[in-house]
């Protein structure tokens, strides 16, 4: 028996290609990301476990609001000095829309980190900067719909409730620039704070247990260091809490000034008043702090071993 000294098998010569299809380029990455995340930030897509947090906090942040228009709908006068004005809200929602940041911020950047999928981001077109944007821009519209949508079910129940609701809308429409804007405040600050702190690792209960200790220490820390000592820089560590800081800046928006509770209460207003700083020096802080913050997160992604 022979053997065949005959090369066996075949090559084909197919050619090369190359792509022609529409070339969608780095804006369209950066909105597939920016999408993606806030649909992923409710879980939406997911199983339904993912939704339950997310929508639960979402439901409590409206509570307020549901009650306070059950009261409009059944008395029958209203005295809108005694419900919660625009310039409270914020106050009364402040919990769960922290709890709600501290829930999904480091799913939103840590989920990335632990299936290892940076390396496919940032290959080309995106980069670091813009996945630093893109989540960003996410975590912010997901807080500033459940900061207004309760503000405007409450100012549209305002109007529904008096007789005339365009005298309603002519004397209380200048509320809705602070409203937005105040709303805006909160939405970059505390998300730009929880994406500084969500980003250092991809654990999810180190990261969202750090996010609520930021809020709850500095709160604490801040309000203490005012109420207990007279001494001239402690007047400027409420600047450290993001609850004073978006306090602050709020009333400044609407243009009121801080006044002290009665004896007894407590209330963010209230430490605002005792340290008699300029709101719009808290207003400068609030963007600083932004500003850091994001640069925190960068630096993150530039650093990081892909």
């Amino acid at each position: 028996m022979s053997l065949s000294t005959e090369p066996e098998g075949s090559v084909y010569d197919l050619g090369y290609r190359a792509y022609e299809g529409v070339r969608l380029g780095r804006a369209h990455a950066v909105l597939s990301l920016y999408w993606v995340s806030f649909r992923g930030i409710f879980g939406l897509g997911r199983h339904t476990s993912s939704k339950i947090l997310p929508f639960g906090l979402a439901i409590l942040v409206l509570v307020p609001a549901v009650i306070q228009l059950t009261f409009v709908a059944l008395a029958e006068t209203v005295n809108f000095d005694d419900l919660i004005s625009p310039d409270d809200y914020y106050e009364f929602a402040q919990w769960p829309l922290a709890l709600f940041v501290a829930a999904v911020a480091p799913e939103l950047v840590g989920r990335d980190q632990r299936n290892h999928t940076l390396p496919l981001y940032f290959s080309r077109p995106l980069l670091r900067g813009d996945y630093v944007f893109a989540k960003m821009a996410a975590l912010s519209t997901a807080l500033l719909a459940m900061a207004l949508v309760p503000q405007a079910v409450i100012f549209t129940g305002n109007a529904m409730a008096v007789s005339d609701p365009t005298d309603y809308l002519r004397d209380n429409w200048r509320d809705v620039f602070p409203i937005v804007a105040s709303g805006a405040m909160l939405s970059l600050f505390w998300s730009s704070i929880a994406l500084a702190i969500g980003s250092q690792t991809d654990r999810w209960p180190l990261a969202s247990g750090g996010i609520v200790a930021y809020f709850a220490v500095s709160w604490l820390l801040g309000s203490l260091l005012v109420n207990s000592t007279d001494d001239e820089l402690f007047r400027y560590s409420l600047m450290i809490s993001g609850f004073h800081v978006v306090r602050a800046f709020t009333l400044w928006t609407f243009g009121v000034t801080p006044t002290p509770p009665p004896p007894g209460e407590d209330s963010l207003a209230g430490d605002l008043a005792l340290a008699d700083v300029s709101l719009y020096v808290y207003a400068l802080a609030a963007a600083v702090t932004v500003a850091l913050a994001l640069i925190i997160v960068h630096l993150r992604y530039r650093r990081m071993a892909l």
